[in-house]
């Protein structure tokens, strides 16, 4: 990339981009200039057409995003506060909203604003180490970061309220059984897991890919007769496409497509 990061390593090998959240010291935890950094690559990582899809991962073996910076939290005014929602939920929209799909590779603690990072995801695939929690009421404040919002969207509103109410902490096993988490695998796997799963979304279209995520994330919180127009109308631009075009040919012709992205 263009710019060195104070607080992520990125690479970028095979048309994927892995991004390491980089504060082992403090367990990742999303300070203030990590946010801004996330938020000046993924518009760098929207614009370049070498990446077609990204994996966020932490380092070190114990923690993807241990929450929030609370050294930078704890002296904020109401208006302060606000703002400092406001900041993380517009990043973490933007890496919603990427045309590209995004993979979490959880590999430790993901608390607070760490599991609302891997929940603005599109997958996330979790170390059997791995630990989620919404602590945030322990501290005397709510999620900011999205968590109240993607949170029972992932998992259903009852089980979204305990974990919020109590701030309880969930394994990966649990953490799958409830649907937080598409795959767990040993620690050692996770990275090869991650990049197995993204392989094997490139293979498919890109276009097509991008039409899907778009579908479903303006189309999962409108009633259903509303996300089957927009269904309808990215299906049909689809049409527009080389990749349609090369796709069908490829299934009537017995072989493997040859998508280009156009």
């Amino acid at each position: 990339m263009s710019v060195a990061y104070e607080t992520l390593l990125v690479e970028i090998s095979g048309g994927i981009c892995t991004v390491c959240l980089n504060r082992p010291q403090a367990l990742n935890a999303l300070n203030e200039t990590m946010i801004r950094e996330l938020d000046h690559l993924f518009d760098e990582l929207a614009a370049n057409d070498s990446v077609k899809a990204v994996i966020i991962t932490g380092s070190g073996l114990k923690s993807f995003a241990a929450g929030a910076d609370i050294a930078q939290m704890k002296d904020l005014s109401v208006e302060g506060g606000r703002k400092w929602a406001q900041l993380g939920q517009s990043v973490f929209r933007k890496i919603e909203n990427l045309p590209k799909p995004v993979v979490a590779a959880v590999n430790g603690f993901a608390l607070g604003g760490g599991c609302e990072l891997a929940m603005a995801c599109d997958i996330r695939i979790a170390s059997s180490q791995a630990k989620f929690a919404q602590p945030e009421v322990t501290l005397g404040i709510t999620p900011g970061y999205g968590g109240t919002q993607r949170l029972p969207r992932l998992v259903g509103k009852g089980r979204a309220k305990e974990l919020l109410f109590t701030g309880m902490m969930i394994d990966a096993a649990e953490a799958y059984r409830i649907g937080l988490v598409n795959q767990v695998t040993a620690p050692e796997e996770l990275l090869a897991a991650a990049a197995a799963m993204v392989e094997k979304i490139m293979k498919c279209s890109p276009f097509a890919v991008q039409m899907c995520k778009a579908a479903v994330n303006n189309g999962v919180d409108d009633e259903l007769d509303t996300g089957i127009v927009y269904e309808a109308e990215v299906f049909g631009l689809c049409f527009s496409t080389a990749d349609q075009k090369e796709g069908m040919a490829a299934f009537l012709e017995k072989r493997k497509a040859n998508f280009t992205g156009r």
